[in-house]
């Protein structure tokens, strides 16, 4: 059996047999278990089951941040912590930050905490994400960070920025023209894709460069997130958009 301890939540896997939850809660220090079916829709929503306890609110720890969230109404992917440390601290002191897929501030909150950037909008869609992420701006007592609630198909125009993060996966191609548009000459795009394995060399940039309008893209990193599927990986593709 396989499990995520998230603050003081357990989300075990669908490999549980015939366990005796009250005794796991009390082994790993937990108020509740649960397990997560999936996330659906664009707003990120969980499908869950509680399996043990009813509390769904927490508070997380990771690389020096502290992350509110309620599990029952907000995604957390546990297999994205090196990367949301990782972009924190290749931001530049003055940058100016475009988080297009915020949610609770998986990698604002990192930035805000570890990076002297001027400024960092991040934009989330669900409003009950976005509530979480205006707490957690409070509770890592950070000023730098700007939250909009709404889509950023849209919102993401109204700004330009010295880097962008796509932290989104499945459909994350349809916003790049948006992303590469209110990106500043030079600027660097952190785009995350789902990718069969074949073509994760040639795939991912080739759907940048197709957005970029004549622009020249410069590949600088492709990075291997996590296995999504089998034959599936999930990718970030690091790209210069000059």
């Amino acid at each position: 059996m396989k499990y995520k301890k998230i603050g003081d939540i357990l989300i075990l896997d669908n490999k549980y047999q015939n366990e005796d939850f009250e005794e796991l809660a009390k082994k790993h220090n937990v108020k509740t278990i649960m397990k997560i079916n999936h996330i659906q829709g664009t707003k990120r929503e969980p499908v869950y089951q509680i399996l043990y306890g009813s509390e769904t609110e927490t508070i997380n720890k990771e690389n020096g941040c502290l992350f509110k969230l309620d599990l029952a109404k907000v995604m957390w992917s546990k297999g994205n912590n090196n990367e949301r440390l990782r972009i924190a601290k290749l931001v530049r002191d003055g940058e100016t930050v475009i988080d297009m897929f915020a949610g609770i501030g998986y990698f604002s909150i990192p930035i805000g905490v570890h990076a002297k950037a001027k400024e960092v909008i991040s934009i989330e869609i669900n409003p009950n994400s976005y509530a979480f992420l205006c707490e957690n701006i409070k509770l890592n007592k950070l000023d730098n960070i700007t939250p909009v609630l709404g889509d950023c198909m849209v919102e993401t125009l109204k700004y330009k920025a010295d880097r962008i993060i796509m932290g989104y996966v499945k459909t994350t191609h349809h916003y790049l023209k948006v992303a590469i548009d209110s990106l500043n000459e030079g600027g660097i795009l952190h785009y995350h894709e789902t990718v069969p394995e074949k073509l994760m060399e040639t795939r991912p940039i080739e759907r940048i460069i197709s957005q970029a309008n004549g622009r020249e893209v410069e590949l600088l990193k492709i990075n291997k997130i996590k296995k999504y599927a089998p034959g599936v990986e999930h990718v970030v593709i690091d790209a210069r958009i000059d």
